[in-house]
């Protein structure tokens, strides 16, 4: 009897919290710094989420271990709904594998707010490099092992393990040049350093738009509606995809009226046409989907990169 009365207690207690919701400031960490993608993401959303909730919407920037740090502060936030945090594939699904120092289990240690939005990666080459098309960047590839030089943001990061996935599909070889960020990525192409690279679409645009590189191809498994005379990888290795993610997560235990109501104005705001047209204008695709969704999505890709991983004979960094 004791015990019934104590979970009934709870459950009124959690509910009770809820409906008061929010009575104070928000933290939205973000895991990265000023200006990135994620960051300006969220300022949008969070300033849609203040008015509608009443209350300030305080974004917080945590970077760090390539998004560990910030996530870190979130997983060991209260659960009450006044932290929550960013989240991403390469932080989210990528790091548990490839991190022998990861901080946070990213399965047991949140629950999934809301999916905001999908993005792409772009696969571009210098404008002399002895290739075109993915099919000929493979072809070349294959008929000079090793010498396909492919730049990324770093060792066993998202776009590192995307185009390892093509790698493995494909069946050539190539040397990896890793790098800290897009700007010394896009440099090194376009002064013929390296042949190509896969980087998010994002940060390649203005070159690609001005001439200085070239794009390939976009890893997504159909053209996006901005580069629609683009092809995609697929279109010379079939089967081929891998897209990346933004959403939101709260601390494990979260009470699921508090996730609920955030993910309903989250998903609001992404609908809200001076939050969508920038979002989409900067090369993401609109998302909004149920809690639910979310973590379906987190399980199934945690389970296909820790394959990939495995199967590369990766050793985590």
């Amino acid at each position: 009897m004791k015990v019934t009365v104590t979970i009934l207690g709870l459950l009124c207690s959690a509910l009770l919290h809820a409906q008061g919701y929010p009575n104070k400031p928000i933290r939205l960490i973000v895991p990265f710094p000023p200006a990135e993608t994620m960051d300006l993401m969220s300022r949008l959303i969070g300033a849609k989420l203040g008015e509608r909730l009443g209350q300030q919407v305080v974004i917080e920037n945590r970077p760090g271990a390539s998004g560990m740090l910030g996530l870190d502060l979130v997983a060991k936030s209260a659960p009450d709904g006044y932290t929550i945090g960013a989240g991403q594939g390469g932080n989210m699904v990528i790091l548990p594998h490839t991190s022998r120092n990861i901080p946070y289990n990213a399965l047991k240690d949140f629950v999934p707010i809301a999916l905001s939005t999908t993005n792409y990666l772009a696969i571009v080459g210098a404008m002399n490099a002895p290739f075109k098309t993915i099919g000929e960047m493979v072809a070349y590839a294959k008929a000079n092992p090793g010498k396909l030089t492919v730049a990324t943001n770093g060792e066993g990061g998202f776009p590192h393990l995307a185009f390892e996935h093509l790698r493995t599909m494909g069946g050539f070889t190539y040397t990896h040049i890793p790098y800290k960020g897009s700007a010394a990525i896009a440099t090194d192409i376009m002064g013929g350093q390296v042949q190509a690279g896969i980087d998010g679409i994002t940060g390649m645009t203005p070159h690609i738009k001005s001439g200085r590189l070239r794009i390939l191809a976009t890893t997504n498994k159909t053209r996006p509606a901005l580069w629609p005379d683009t092809p995609v990888a697929a279109e010379d290795v079939p089967g081929y995809e891998s897209g990346g993610w933004f959403g939101y997560a709260a601390p494990a235990a979260t009470p699921r009226d508090i996730v609920l109501k955030l993910n309903a104005q989250i998903n609001r705001a992404l609908r809200e046409p001076d939050v969508s047209d920038k979002l989409v204008n900067a090369g993401l695709i609109i998302v909004g989907e149920s809690p639910e969704y979310f973590a379906e999505l987190l399980k199934s890709d945690y389970a296909k990169y820790g394959k990939l991983v495995k199967d590369i004979g990766f050793t985590p960094q």
